[in-house]
């Protein structure tokens, strides 16, 4: 069987804002065919995000982290991942997909009213992200603080 093209499978996911409907029904074609494509999971997300389908864009995020996690080689439980068990620090892909999919997490978290899960995400994400380059400890703070926006 040939590899999977994700820019094929996603052809018409393309105009979320104009064509929601075609955008839609090509994230849902493509995840069925590609489920395991991190690509694929990825424009999901972003078409759940921009849709504001939270929900939805939650459960991508999750399935990123822990693609994520499997290319670090660290614990898919997110909470019992520790700033040593990966160069969290770095500017490498695998690094920065795994912060960036525990912030879209707890963002996703946030906008759910799962606030107390938000929060222990998000302080994990500042955790392993001490600079918070990726913006969870700011996100989490707002939360903190009691901000809607």
């Amino acid at each position: 069987m040939p590899p999977t093209d994700p820019a094929a499978l996603l052809a018409g996911a393309e105009a979320a804002r104009s064509r929601p409907a075609e955008s839609a029904a090509a994230i849902a074609r493509a995840l069925r065919e590609a489920p395991g494509d991190p690509e694929v999971r990825l424009a999901a997300y972003r078409f759940y995000f921009y849709t504001h389908d939270h929900a939805a864009a939650l459960e991508q995020a999750r399935v990123l982290l822990v693609h994520a996690a499997r290319r670090l080689n660290v614990a898919a439980d997110w909470r019992e991942v520790h700033p040593g068990d990966a160069a969290f620090t770095e500017h490498a892909f695998a690094p920065g997909l795994y912060l960036q999919a525990l912030v879209a997490a707890g963002y996703c978290l946030a906008r759910t009213g799962a606030l107390i899960e938000a929060r222990e995400i998000l302080g994990k994400a500042a955790e392993l992200d001490p600079s918070d380059r990726f913006g969870g400890g700011w996100l989490c703070a707002r939360i903190e603080a009691g901000e809607d926006d």
